[in-house]
């Protein structure tokens, strides 16, 4: 059941607020493609705010926030698309500890279409719960998503301590979920990665994505 009322504003707003605000920092930094993803996140829940709000004027004062928002939304689309369109467009998303308004649909909505078949991961700790959760709810938005994913690429690093198990076990878990989906999982190990990167291979091409 959807939250209504007066609860419901007093939950949502804080989030809203908090992301719409490190959208306009981040716009202010001219990292547009971040502060994007930032301005929908919080468009949409000032949406949610709206639709349970019940006073007219704060109705009032809503709208025009969400309108001020997606005018300035639609501006940054429109820049960046001319950067494409001009081979001056480079994305690199940096996420600092904390950040909001970064899922995964909203971080890689604009790579994940009906052309991609590969997915390339490199990522040094795929160890704990929290870790295998992750990886779980990426593995999910390409199932979800419009790309014909075919075969999905793990490099890590191995855990030689005591959850040595766990890391084994909770990857072939994975493995055996995305099978069921007609996805293969390949899981290779290094002692020599650091840092994270995710590739998308399309029909035609391969991009760097972070």
């Amino acid at each position: 059941m959807s939250q209504a009322g007066p609860g419901a504003v007093a939950s949502l707003e804080p989030p809203a607020v908090a992301t719409l605000k490190r959208a306009v920092e981040l716009d202010s930094a001219s990292r547009f493609q971040e502060s994007l993803v930032c301005y929908q996140e919080g468009i949409d829940l000032l949406l949610r705010v709206l639709k349970a709000t019940k006073d007219e004027t704060k109705k009032a004062h809503y709208r025009q926030k969400i309108s001020d928002y997606m005018e300035r939304a639609e501006a940054i689309k429109k820049h960046i698309e001319k950067e494409r369109e001009d081979g001056k467009y480079h994305q690199q998303i940096k996420i600092e500890e904390n950040a909001t308004g970064f899922s995964y649909e909203k971080v890689f909505q604009d790579y994940l279409n009906e052309t991609v078949t590969e997915v390339w991961i490199e990522d040094p700790y795929i160890r704990h719960v929290h870790q295998f959760y992750n990886f779980l709810r990426f593995c999910e938005m390409l199932v979800k998503g419009p790309g014909k994913v075919k075969t999905i690429h793990l490099l890590t690093s191995c855990d030689e301590g005591s959850g040595k198990s766990q890391q084994t076990n909770s990857l072939e878990e994975i493995k055996q979920s995305l099978k069921n989906y007609g996805i293969t999982l390949n899981v290779s190990f290094s002692s020599s990665i650091h840092d994270r990167e995710i590739r998308v291979v399309f029909a035609l091409d391969t991009v760097i994505l972070i």
